[in-house]
C-alpha cells in the first residue's frame, strides 16, 4: 500500500472507531446497559450528554494544539483516549464510571477530524484531498454498521464487544503513528480576534446548528432505547436497525453534489425537515414496528446531509479561515447534543415517548427558521461530514 493510500486507510480507521465505536455505539448498546447497571432514562441522558460536551473540549484543545504538535501525536491520542474510553465501558459498574468511558470516548472524536484534515492536506496534492476527505469521513457510517454487525453477531454481550473494539482501538494507534508523517501545519491559526467569531451570519448557524444538535440526540442517544422499549425490537432487530441507520448516512455522502446543484439553503431545509420528521416517526414505530427501519435510515440520511451542509455553511462564512468554517459547526452541534441527550431523558421520565419526541421534532423543525445565504453556496467544494 503505497503512502498516500496508508494515511488515508488509517484515518478512515480512526474515524470508524471514534465516532462509530467510542462515540455512537453507546446509544446501540444502552438498552442493555440501562438494564445491567439499572440506569433511568435522565442518567442515560446525561451520560450521553458527557460524550457530546467532552466532544466540545476536543475540538477546542485540537484547533488550538494542532499547529503546535502536528497531525500525527494528536491523532495518536486520539485512538489511544477512544481505547481507554472503550475498555472502561467494558468494565464499567456503575453510571458514574460509565460516564467517564463515554466522555473519554467523546473526547477523542473531537481530536479527530482537525488534525486528519491537516495530515491530507499536507501530504496529498489538492486535486486528491476531497475525495481522500470523503473516504475518511465514511468511516463514520462504517463504524456503525460494524457496531451493529457485532451486536448483530453477539446480541447481550456489551462488556465483550466493548473490550474487543478497545482492542481495535490499539491497533488503529499504532497504525496511525506508522502511517501518519510526522510535520506541524503551516497554515494560518484557525482561531483570531473576537471580531473574526462574531462575523456577520454566524448567528443563524450557530441557532440552527444548536436546535439541531440537541433534537438529533432522541435518536443517537434513545433511539435504540424506544425501539425496544416500544417496538418490541429485541437485540437482533436494534442491531439491524442501527445497521439500516449507518447505511442511510453512507448514503448522504453526496451532500457537496446537492448543494452543488440545488444550492445550500434547500438542501439544508429538506434535510431539518427529513430528521424532523424521523424524530417524530419513531412514535409511529411503536405501533407499527416494521417502520423504525426507514425512520433510522432517514434519519441517518438527513443528518449526514445536515452536517455536511453545516459544513459547508461554516466554510462559506470563514473562507479565509477553512479550520475555522470546519470546526465551528462541528462544536456548534455537540454543544446542542450535549444539552439534548439529557434534557431528553429528564422529559421522557416526566412527559412519556409520545409527548417527548414530539417536541424534540418540532425542535428540530424550529432549526428550520435560519438557514444559509444562497450567495456563493454553488462554488463550494464537496464535503463529507459525521
Amino acid at each position: 500500500m503505497s503512502g498516500q493510500r496508508n494515511l488515508v486507510a488509517a484515518a478512515f480507521a480512526l474515524t470508524a472507531l471514534t465516532y462509530g465505536l467510542a462515540r455512537f455505539a453507546y446509544g446501540l448498546m444502552l438498552p442493555d446497559i440501562r438494564v445491567e447497571l439499572d440506569l433511568d432514562a435522565a442518567t442515560a441522558g446525561w451520560i450521553g450528554g458527557s460524550a457530546f460536551a467532552a466532544y466540545c473540549l476536543g475540538i477546542g484543545a485540537s484547533l488550538v494544539a494542532g499547529r503546535r504538535f502536528g497531525p500525527r501525536p494528536l491523532t495518536v491520542v486520539a485512538g489511544l483516549l477512544a481505547t481507554l474510553g472503550l475498555a472502561l465501558a467494558g468494565i464499567a459498574t456503575s453510571g458514574t464510571s460509565l460516564a467517564v468511558a463515554i466522555a473519554l470516548g467523546g473526547l477523542s472524536t473531537g481530536l479527530t477530524s482537525p488534525p486528519l484534515v491537516t495530515a491530507v492536506a499536507q501530504a496529498l496534492p489538492e486535486a486528491a484531498r476531497p475525495r481522500a476527505n470523503g473516504a475518511i469521513n465514511a468511516g463514520t457510517a462504517a463504524g456503525i454498521i460494524l457496531s451493529g454487525l457485532a451486536v448483530l453477531l453477539f446480541s447481550g454481550s456489551w462488556r465483550g464487544l466493548y473490550l474487543v473494539f478497545a482492542a481495535l482501538g490499539a491497533l488503529t494507534s499504532l497504525w496511525l503513528w506508522l502511517a501518519i508523517p510526522p510535520g506541524r501545519s503551516s497554515a494560518p491559526p484557525p482561531v483570531a480576534s473576537g471580531n473574526t467569531l462574531l462575523r456577520s451570519g454566524l448567528l443563524p448557524l450557530g441557532i440552527s446548528a444548536l436546535l439541531a444538535g440537541a433534537a438529533s440526540t432522541a435518536i443517537w442517544t434513545f433511539g435504540a432505547d424506544l425501539l425496544r422499549r416500544d417496538s418490541g425490537f429485541d437485540d437482533r432487530g436494534i442491531a439491524m436497525a442501527w445497521m439500516t441507520l449507518g447505511l442511510g448516512g453512507l448514503a448522504g455522502m453526496g451532500t457537496g453534489r446537492l448543494t452543488g446543484r440545488f444550492g445550500l439553503p434547500l438542501v439544508h431545509r429538506c434535510a431539518i425537515a427529513g430528521m424532523a420528521l424521523a424524530v417524530a416517526g419513531l412514535a409511529l414505530a411503536g405501533q407499527a414496528p416494521a417502520f423504525g427501519f426507514p425512520v433510522m435510515a432517514g434519519f441517518g440520511l438527513a443528518y449526514i446531509v445536515s452536517s455536511g451542509v453545516f459544513l459547508l455553511w461554516g466554510i462559506q462564512l470563514y473562507a479565509d479561515r477553512p479550520a475555522l468554517g470546519l470546526g465551528l459547526p462541528f462544536l456548534l452541534l455537540a454543544v446542542g447534543q450535549s444539552a439534548g441527550a439529557p434534557l431528553f431523558g429528564t422529559l421522557l421520565e416526566r412527559l412519556g415517548v409520545a409527548t417527548t419526541l414530539g417536541g424534540f421534532a418540532l425542535l428540530m423543525g424550529a432549526a428550520l427558521l435560519w438557514a444559509p445565504r444562497p450567495e456563493r453556496s454553488e462554488s463550494l467544494q464537496p464535503v463529507a461530514a459525521k
